[in-house]
């Protein structure tokens, strides 16, 4: 099965017809990639000079921007630079949010913005532990910032000045990786995720949900067997295009590549067109019970910086 899903959609803002839509929600939902090879996110020629990985503080992987609050961190620049970089994420941001309530109108209500980040640095040869290492085959969880099962939608665009891909791989179906991983994960108990609420190890409880979800990511990393075997789909992801992932269902890696931006959004998994298809759902299947956190109260914004 090809992972890849190509639209023809080259307008940040355009209205696609309801064909197109009905397509690209059931690939992605699904577990493919929607993949947009004609849009491009165009910088200005004072923006380009952004671009530089001198501008990213070297203790982290990227520069990023919240969209609530205005706040940008992990840059090292000038307080000129600063605020290009809020103008050019805040723009980029707008941009993913037309693009998405466009391209999947019935999401238009849930959306929950997360992050906007700014990649400069290169993937490859950059040290890390296992835990951060996105060269290895894995599904995305949060250490600190509970989802407690809400979806987890990725934007990236591919701003390469130089005409080099970003190259990507894809391995197993989420069902796959679950079947695999979740027999040795034990349940999380109530005096531990308060625990680790008291001690600021997580902003909110930590839902059974990101319990699970977490340890999966981590066993998926921590597992150099597992990485080695798995049979990979290898992806180049040319500049001046972008794509469309569900980050915590397909099981991706980035090998190589510079210069990416990337929008996260946040979704309740009971705004999907096909909810049999969600990792709460996978996972609550084959656990025989609920995994999420219904008292509000004690459960805080995933979109947290």
């Amino acid at each position: 099965m090809d992972v890849l899903k190509p639209i023809a959609v080259n307008n940040w803002h355009n209205n696609p017809s309801n064909e197109i839509s009905q397509e690209a929600i059931q690939a992605l939902e699904h577990g493919k990639i929607v993949f947009l090879p004609q849009l491009n996110f165009t910088l200005s020629a004072d923006e380009n000079s952004l671009l530089s990985p001198a501008l990213t503080n070297p203790k982290r992987k990227n520069i990023c921007f919240n969209p609530h609050s205005g706040e940008t961190r992990g840059a090292a620049a000038s307080a000129l630079q600063q605020v290009q970089l809020k103008i050019l994420m805040q723009r980029y941001y707008q941009h993913t949010l037309g693009l998405v309530s466009t391209l999947f109108p019935s999401y238009q209500k849930h959306l929950i913005a997360g992050r906007t980040s700014l990649r400069t640095v290169e993937i490859s040869g950059r040290s890390s532990s296992y835990k951060k290492d996105d060269s290895r085959v894995h599904v995305d969880s949060f250490a600190a910032t509970p989802v407690n099962g809400l979806r987890i939608l990725r934007v990236f665009s591919n701003i390469n000045p130089h005409g080099v891909a970003r190259i990507w791989q894809t391995g197993e179906s989420f069902s796959t990786v679950a079947k695999r991983f979740l027999p040795e994960i034990p349940s999380i108990s109530t005096v531990e995720q308060y625990l680790l609420r008291l001690f600021k190890v997580t902003k909110a409880l930590r839902s059974p949900y990101d319990h699970f979800m977490l340890n999966i990511h981590n066993k998926m990393k921590k597992d150099r067997a597992y990485q080695q075997s798995v049979i990979k789909t290898t992806l180049a992801l040319p500049p001046k295009s972008s794509w469309i992932v569900y980050s915590d269902q397909v099981s991706h890696a980035a090998i190589s590549g510079q210069h990416v931006l990337e929008q996260t959004f946040y979704l309740p998994s009971t705004a999907m067109h096909y909810p049999e298809t969600t990792p709460l759902f996978v996972l609550e299947e084959m656990l025989k019970h609920s995994l999420i956190i219904q008292d509000k109260q004690v459960v805080s914004a995933a979109v947290e910086m």
